[in-house]
């Protein structure tokens, strides 16, 4: 006879509301039409080995308060939306294990240095905005006929750029670092690390147009390497070493230009 899995699941919930194992989230909430300012309200959810903190929230929303507002989506580490402030780090939720923080409370925060919307949810427009002015496309100035087939590269050439394609577009980097949140201009370690991805990239030719970009006082030359955005990165990026790389790139072409003024090579 089959095994009623919904059934067994349902038990096994019953039992862990029971044995009283729960552990407190504190979340903080922000709902426009009802507050002025955010408050904080303490949830007891059940501390499973095998649960995050985005499951606690979730545990929340089916059984405390259903208004709980917050991204999230793969729960798997790879779509970057459910990104908060994990007892003041910022946190991929879904990777982030109530046990690691037991016996609490769990502090659960919107992502520092964003507007929030509601809740636990951010604006996240301004980092949009930066990512397309460093253009993490494919550029040529000239493209092939497709039957003349994939543009190749060889296995070094792939790693020149591998690290920097791995981020996720989390924002925890952006959440993390304290020029943005001084200087809100700064175009950011996510957008300059992606920027480096093309730019090391064999088939690109769009160096030149991210330069204007990069290599300004917004751009690379805004961060003071203090290096949390790589410290908070979950894909091990290292945007901070994305962008001492380029002012390295950028401060060889100011060279060139000092001594080959006609631009030449």
């Amino acid at each position: 006879m089959a095994e009623d899995l919904s059934g067994s699941s349902l038990e096994r919930e019953q039992r862990e509301r029971s044995s009283g194992v729960t552990v407190t989230l504190r979340v903080t909430r922000y709902r426009p039409e009802q507050e002025t300012e955010p408050t904080v309200t303490d949830y007891e959810v059940p501390l499973r080995p095998d649960w995050t903190v985005l499951d606690g929230l979730n545990y929340i929303k089916d059984h405390h308060d259903g208004t709980l507002s917050y991204r999230w989506s793969c729960r798997m580490g790879i779509c970057g939306s459910c990104s908060m402030t994990v007892n003041d780090d910022p946190k991929l939720t879904c990777g982030a294990f109530l046990t690691d923080y037991a016996p609490g409370p769990i502090r659960v925060e919107p992502l520092r240095n964003f507007p929030v919307i509601r809740d636990l949810i951010v604006e996240i427009g301004d980092f949009l905005r930066k990512l397309v002015r460093v253009q993490p496309w494919l550029t040529r100035a000239h493209h092939r006929p497709i039957d003349a087939g994939e543009y190749l590269q060889t296995p070094s050439q792939l790693d020149d750029y591998k690290q920097f394609s791995m981020c996720i577009n989390c924002m925890l980097c952006y959440s993390a670092c304290p020029v943005y949140a001084l200087e809100p201009t700064f175009i950011g370690p996510a957008a300059i690390a992606l920027a480096q991805r093309y730019n090391l990239d064999s088939r690109d030719e769009g160096q030149a147009a991210r330069m204007d970009v990069l290599n300004d006082h917004d751009g690379v030359w805004a961060c003071t390497f203090v290096g949390e955005c790589t410290t908070a990165c979950p894909k091990h990026v290292d945007p901070a070493g994305a962008i001492q790389r380029y002012k390295l790139t950028a401060a060889m072409e100011s060279m060139k230009g000092y001594v080959l003024p006609r631009g030449g090579s």
